[in-house]
C-alpha cells in the first residue's frame, strides 16, 4: 500500500513527506522558479520588486556582513538546506519515491482550497459579513500579473521561512527561556503573535495594502491557519499550499 511504504525503510508518507530530505527538496521548485522569472522578466515589469520575506531576511545578512550579505544568505540557505537533507538520508536512506512528491503535491493543492475556505468562513463568522476585497486583499497590488505570480511563488517560500520557521521557533524560546512559560502557553504565544505579525506584514512598504481591519483579520487567521498546517505538516507542504494560495488567488481576482 502507497501510503505505508512511500518513504525510506518503510516509512509511511505522513512522516516521510514531513522529513528534511522530502521536504526542503519539495520546496526547492518554489525557489527555482521565483529566482528564474526575477531573472527573465524584464527590468521593466518587476521594478526590482521582491517577496517582503526574502528583503527582511536578505536585509538581517546586510546588516551583519555588509555588501555580502546576499551572498552569505543564500550559501546559508543552500547550506542549511543541504545538510538536513544529506543527515536524513544517512539516517533513513536515499529518497527513492517519486510517488511521494506527487503526493505532497496533490495534498498542497488540496489543503491550499480547504485553507481558503476555512479562512473565509472564520473570517465571516467574526465578522459577520464577508466580501471579496477582504480576500482579495492577499494579493499583491500595483504589479503586473507576471510580477504578482513571481511574488506569490516567493510568497510560499519565504513568507513561511520566516513567519513560521524562523520567527516561531525564536518565539517559542522567547516564551520558554525568558518568561518560564511551559510548552502549551509557549506554544500559544509563539503561534498567536507570528501571526499578527504575518499579518502587519502584508501593510509595510510601497506595495502594502491599506489598513483595514476585515483584511488584517483575514490575514492573522491565514497565519493561525499556516502555522497549523506547518507544525502537523512541515515546510515543504505549507510553502506550496501557500504559494498555491496565492496564485489561485491571483487567478480568481484577477488582480
Amino acid at each position: 500500500m502507497p501510503m505505508l511504504a512511500a518513504g525510506g525503510r518503510g516509512q509511511s508518507y505522513l512522516v516521510a513527506s514531513r522529513s528534511p530530505r522530502y521536504s526542503i527538496l519539495f520546496a526547492l521548485p518554489l525557489l527555482l522558479l521565483y529566482e528564474g522569472m526575477a531573472v527573465i522578466l524584464p527590468a521593466s515589469e518587476t521594478h526590482g520588486v521582491r517577496n517582503g520575506a526574502e528583503v527582511i531576511l536578505r536585509s538581517l545578512f546586510e546588516l551583519a556582513v555588509g555588501t555580502w550579505g546576499t551572498a552569505v544568505f543564500g550559501a546559508v540557505m543552500l547550506g542549511i538546506g543541504v545538510l538536513l537533507v544529506v543527515r536524513d538520508i544517512k539516517a533513513n536512506g536515499a529518497p527513492d519515491r517519486g510517488s511521494v512528491y506527487v503526493m505532497m503535491l496533490l495534498e498542497s493543492f488540496i489543503l491550499a482550497a480547504v485553507f481558503a475556505v476555512t479562512a473565509s468562513l472564520l473570517t465571516q463568522r467574526v465578522l459577520g459579513v464577508l466580501h471579496l476585497a477582504v480576500i482579495a486583499g492577499a494579493t499583491p497590488a500595483g504589479i503586473d500579473r507576471p510580477t504578482a505570480f513571481m511574488v506569490s511563488l516567493g510568497a510560499g517560500l519565504f513568507e513561511e521561512l520566516l513567519f513560521r520557521v524562523v520567527l516561531v521557533s525564536a518565539l517559542l524560546r522567547l516564551a520558554s527561556v525568558v518568561f518560564g512559560a511551559g510548552p502549551r502557553m509557549s506554544a500559544a504565544f509563539a503561534v498567536v503573535l507570528s501571526a499578527i505579525l504575518f499579518s502587519a506584514f502584508h501593510y509595510i512598504g510601497p506595495y502594502g495594502d491599506n489598513l483595514q481591519l476585515p483584511s488584517f483579520l483575514f490575514r492573522a487567521i491565514s497565519g493561525l491557519l499556516f502555522s497549523l498546517i506547518y507544525v502537523l505538516r512541515g515546510f515543504g507542504i505549507v510553502a506550496w499550499t501557500h504559494a498555491l494560495y496565492d496564485i489561485g488567488l491571483l487567478a480568481l481576482t484577477g488582480s
